[in-house]
């Protein structure tokens, strides 16, 4: 039996075997509805949804939740049996606290009985999808931006930035936005990101926003429940505020100027194979438009490090940036599992949760 890849991110559970040429077979919701438990004498009619962020941030904050989901990903989802369950590969985040990474393995050896247990850093997992061990990804996801540099497949940690700004900072802005020009409308947040997701895009350059913003096409979109809503300009909006944080109220550095300065603090001898190999992944940054306003962003660059874009591979599946660490994980599976190289039973059992340190890194 091939060995499991998960990638649990804030907003999306990739989850499937370790076959790299195919997109992960699960794609769910990582946020869950939490079911009360039954009970005849309790009124929960008037109670509505309680929804459960098992992951925040990237980070795993809920373990009783993630625990739920992962029995039903593992079980349901992927046919494990129960007394004869697989190996497993997580990807981490960056700066995954020692802690977070104690209480997965943990979890997984003592709760699912595991027979085998891998864990990677998603920036260097995104960069195995295109190829290359050493390079500079930029990763914008649902609940932060990291922007690390791998050099021979080791994550440049002292160099990485991590932002908590994301696709759900983006999704609030843009709710704030629409609510300024269509005063009657009552908006859902699930109805935003739905929104943000279709109607969302990049500005070919400042200049270009700033004509948008006086002379913009709007379109009607009718909401689920309804209601008619227009957007033009605020679609422009979102995908600027990534270039331009000040449009959120932040006083920070724009992503390739935060790029740019991350690939400056490490020697000067690694630049050029980082410039080189400068990888965009996570789902904001299939938004239209994004990569074209990076690369141009990038070209215009004061300093003489210019990133240059890697594009995944042709064989790869289409919109791989969205599943580049789960597909990285897919490929080193097939070595480390093969190779014996993964953290076993005996290995748990011997030194404890902290072998992880040790053997995955």
């Amino acid at each position: 039996m091939e060995a499991v890849v998960v990638d649990a991110g804030s907003k999306l559970l990739k989850a499937g075997f370790a076959i790299p040429d195919q997109p992960p077979s699960l794609v769910i919701p990582t946020q869950m509805k939490r079911v009360a438990e039954d009970n005849p004498l309790a009124d929960n009619s008037s109670c509505g949804d309680i929804m459960v962020d098992p992951v925040v941030r990237g980070f795993i904050r809920d373990w009783d939740a993630i625990e739920d989901l992962l029995h039903h990903v593992l079980y349901t989802g992927l046919g494990w049996e129960i007394g004869n369950e697989g190996q497993i590969l997580f990807t981490d985040p960056l700066l995954t606290p020692k802690a977070l990474r104690e209480q997965l393995v943990q979890l997984m050896f003592e709760t699912f009985n595991i027979s085998g247990f891998y864990a990677s850093e998603q920036a260097v997992l995104s960069l195995y999808a295109v190829g290359r061990i050493s390079g500079c990804t930029v990763d914008v996801g649902h609940g932060k931006i990291d922007i690390a540099p791998v050099i021979e497949g080791a994550v440049h940690h002292i160099a990485s930035r991590r932002f908590e700004i994301g696709g759900t900072d983006l999704t609030s802005f843009l709710a704030q936005e629409l609510s300024k020009s269509n005063l009657q409308i009552n908006l859902k947040m699930s109805d935003v990101e739905k929104l943000k997701e279709k109607f969302s895009r990049c500005a070919e350059d400042e200049v270009a926003y700033e004509k948008i913003q006086h002379n913009c096409r709007k379109e009607q979109h009718i909401l689920p429940d309804g209601q008619v809503i227009t957007i033009g300009r605020e679609a422009y909006a979102v995908g600027e505020a990534l270039f331009r944080p000040s449009i959120l109220g932040l006083d920070t550095h724009g992503i390739v100027e935060q790029l740019v300065h991350s690939i400056s603090t490490v020697s000067s001898e690694n630049h050029r194979q980082l410039l080189e190999s400068t990888v965009l992944c996570g789902g904001t940054s299939a938004m239209a438009g994004f990569e074209d306003r990076f690369q141009k962003e990038a070209n215009l660059c004061s300093s003489a490090i210019r990133p240059t874009l890697v594009k995944p591979p042709e064989y790869m599946p289409e919109n791989s940036s969205k599943y580049s660490a789960w597909i990285g994980g897919a490929i080193l599976a097939k070595v480390v599992f093969p190779q014996n190289q993964h953290l076993t039973k005996a290995d748990y059992d011997e030194s404890g949760p902290s072998v992880i340190h040790r053997k995955c890194f």
